[in-house]
């Protein structure tokens, strides 16, 4: 069985890499700089040099392939759901013209929605297009990542969090190996079929105020969070160097989620995983907030 492995050095795809190989699998990687493969992983994988915005490159370097873990690619650009449209494009084409038996494909809680929650309305159309090809596909509706708090080790540091949700909030968080394991047991497994839809919501839903006392207390670092405007974050994200339509589409993915919104899946067995969110942030913001 060959299996194809998109965005192998993000937060999901390198453990899902390692999984594969400690499984006896010699998985085929995809990414634009083979060079940043982990040394020791280099002589376990097939790399191929590809963009996952080129439609031509994805279907050649998936020849030959019967399950594909498929990750849109992180956008940066002044149109963030035009770039989505240019990867869907590329694996919807790739799945076609290679007849690939099986897609993982790794989306986002509020992709149900289909409109109106900003990035996450690329994850949607992704999904849409997978579907239409018939090809069978797992659709992983995943939780808020906790390596999204790596993005603010600043804030963090100066203890204060700043948010536009509701702070009493709840909502799912989840760790990114967790997801990996998921990815994995799905692409190894020959039982299932048809288009699946798998949430992946962590072990408990949380508020930022208890992501707060839980950071708190697994930091050793005071931890408040404060909810701001819309407007506030836009300045935010604009200070950090984010285009116009970037500032839309990422502050859509709270915005667009924070009214009367419920997840299509509810939390079940099937949707709960281990990695709490106090262990994860022991052993990764630790030591990284006390530098």
């Amino acid at each position: 069985m060959q299996i194809a492995v998109t965005t192998p050095t993000g937060n999901v795809g390198r453990h899902v890499v390692a999984m594969l190989v400690r499984a006896g699998v010699r998985p085929r990687v995809l990414l634009r700089d083979p060079d940043g493969l982990a040394p020791g992983i280099r002589d376990e994988v097939d790399a191929v040099t590809v963009d996952q915005y080129d439609a031509d490159g994805v279907a050649a370097a998936t020849r030959g392939v019967d399950s594909l873990f498929w990750v849109d690619p992180t956008t940066g650009g002044e149109e963030p759901l035009a770039d989505y449209a240019r990867a869907t494009a590329a694996v919807v084409r790739a799945v076609t013209d290679n007849r690939i038996g099986r897609v993982v494909f790794q989306s986002s809680v509020g992709a149900e929605k289909r409109h109106g929650a900003g990035e996450i309305d690329g994850l949607a159309h992704t999904e849409a297009a997978l579907d239409d090809t018939g090809v069978h596909v797992t659709h992983l509706r995943c939780g808020y990542f906790f390596t999204n708090l790596e993005l603010q080790l600043d804030a963090l540091r100066a203890g204060t969090l700043q948010v536009v949700l509701p702070l009493d909030q709840p909502m799912a968080w989840v760790a990114p190996r967790d997801i990996a394991e998921v990815v994995t047991t799905r692409l190894l497994s020959p039982t299932w079929s048809g288009r699946c839809v798998q949430a992946v919501h962590g072990p408990v839903d949380l508020t930022w105020r208890q992501v707060a006392d839980i950071l708190t207390a697994a930091t050793g670092r005071r931890i408040r969070v404060e909810r701001i405007t819309d407007h506030a974050m836009r300045v935010q994200l604009h200070q950090a160097g984010m285009t116009d339509g970037l500032v839309e589409a990422v502050l859509g993915m709270s915005t667009g989620l924070r009214e009367d919104f419920v997840p299509e899946q509810q939390r079940t067995v099937r949707t709960t995983t281990p990695t709490t969110l106090a262990a994860w942030a022991y052993d990764h913001l630790r030591q990284r907030i006390a530098d």
